[in-house]
């Protein structure tokens, strides 16, 4: 059972990932890949209302996915995509990435390879690794406006959609420590971190969610 006082904690870095952008008009949608299919039915929502011309899906699999997307993440974000009646023409596949830098660089050299002209993307991920999805993006893809989206859920409906609280509150640590070492890596921009955020980071890491913590 996982304590009131855990869940506080978790709602801090929740709500500290969320860019609070306003979603609009851009070049291209990128959903990032991951074990989440409600990034795919973000991105498709955004294609739907004529916010982007074109979706590009980036991902190969992971520990979390390799067993519920056999195809690769981005191809079952594909297959989501024209099931739900998105023309084949305007959705690209990257297969290869295996982090977050890796998606962006990847989906750019893959839009540059299509002669696709590109000054402003918006950026699907998990509602918890919007902030970290953004950083990233500032750093590899220069020049490019980023706008961030990803579901409207709450921490509570989120974590009921996924059906694993333990993973989630594992995820949310996990992509602030990113937060906290990844610019000195040059892997990302620097993002201040109000302290009441980066203590509970340490608490919720403290009390042993540190499934997604890099070096573990």
């Amino acid at each position: 059972m996982i304590s009131a006082h855990v869940w506080s904690d978790a709602r801090l870095l929740w709500e500290f990932q969320r860019m609070g952008h306003v979603p609009r008009a851009c070049s291209v949608g990128v959903g990032l890949g991951s074990h989440d299919l409600g990034v795919a039915d973000v991105a498709i929502g955004l294609y739907r209302r004529g916010l982007v011309p074109l979706l590009v899906f980036t991902g190969a699999t992971s520990r979390t996915t390799r067993e519920r997307m056999p195809r690769g993440e981005a191809e079952h974000y594909r297959e989501r995509a024209l099931e739900s009646g998105v023309p084949e023409d305007a959705v690209l596949v990257e297969p290869r990435a295996r982090n977050t830098g890796e998606n962006i660089r990847f989906s750019r050299e893959l839009l540059a390879e299509r002669g696709v002209d590109v000054s402003s993307v918006l950026l699907v991920s998990k509602p918890y690794e919007e902030r970290r999805a953004y950083a990233t993006a500032r750093k590899l893809w220069p020049g490019v406006e980023i706008v961030s989206a990803s579901s409207p859920m709450t921490l509570p409906e989120y974590v009921d959609s996924i059906g694993d609280d333990r993973l989630v509150l594992d995820m949310l640590v996990g992509a602030v420590q990113r937060l906290i070492i990844y610019p000195k890596q040059g892997f990302m921009i620097e993002q201040p971190i109000p302290a009441p955020v980066t203590t509970a980071y340490e608490r919720l890491r403290d009390r042993g969610f540190t499934g997604r913590i890099v070096g573990n």
